[in-house]
């Protein structure tokens, strides 16, 4: 319990370490390969962290329903301690997904500003589909041989670098709490306990949903599913917040 508690905390200093990063990057035009080495590290061993945690947090609830037949104090206690860890790494992954989906929405925005420096205007469904197709040179081939083109050429094919990496790990993380959903609902019947409870939620629900139909407005064709993906992480992780929160009242 003790070790997943800390290394909980420890993902969650790696996190802000990421951010911090994540701003290092946005700022400099051309950022040292140094701070892009350390943030692909830290996001590595982040992931590394965060499979333990959950693979820990399997074992246990598989070791819970195990002893499901037998009421004692020790496993109530046990199924307090599982749920409360639960919603604590839900809530430290949650932070790492929008710091994701933040960092390549602007590193998204500065690859559209350059292009309007070499005299390349975008919509944003241009800029998604020259994404999708890995090849920024869709928009750079023409841009004429001058210094300051040559710079912005240079920051639009390392922030595409940078958000083709990232979009690996926001599809991964998804997959993860695919699974941890999994992990939660599996926990007897406690879906059924809280069904009535998970209506206050509909307007948290309304909100996320409302932000993926803002977002197909203006995203294209494949690249517009992993904006939809990441909306949806968001709601995912809304509602198992919401089911773990509630086992723990039911717990106790």
């Amino acid at each position: 319990i003790e070790e997943t508690r800390q290394n909980i905390d420890k993902i969650a200093e790696n996190v802000e370490e990421a951010k911090k990063l994540y701003s290092i990057i946005l700022s400099a035009p051309i950022p040292e390969q140094k701070t892009k080495d350390d943030l692909e590290q830290l996001t590595a061993e982040i992931k590394k962290m965060a499979n333990s945690v959950r693979n820990k947090l399997k074992s246990m609830e598989r070791n819970i329903e195990q002893e499901e037949a037998r009421s004692s104090a020790d496993l109530r206690i046990r199924k307090s301690q599982h749920s409360v860890l639960s919603r604590k790494f839900v809530d430290v992954m949650t932070k790492y997904n929008e710091a994701q989906v933040d960092f390549r929405e602007r590193s998204k925005g500065r690859i559209q500003r350059q292009l309007e420096i070499t005299g390349k205007n975008t919509t944003d469904e241009e800029l998604e589909e020259m994404l999708e197709s890995g090849n920024p040179s869709i928009f750079t081939s023409g841009i004429m041989d001058s210094q300051i083109s040559k710079q912005a050429l240079s920051e639009i094919e390392g922030r595409h670098k940078d958000i083709v990496r990232l979009e690996s790990s926001i599809k991964e993380l998804h997959d993860m709490f695919v699974d941890i959903a999994m992990l939660v609902e599996n926990q007897g019947g406690l879906l059924d306990n809280v069904e009535q409870h998970v209506l206050h939620a509909a307007e948290h629900v309304e909100q996320a949903r409302q932000q993926t139909k803002k977002a197909l407005q203006y995203q294209g064709q494949a690249r517009k599913k992993m904006l939809i993906l990441a909306a949806v992480v968001v709601l995912l992780l809304a509602i198992v917040a919401l089911i773990i929160g509630l086992s723990v009242g039911l717990n106790k």
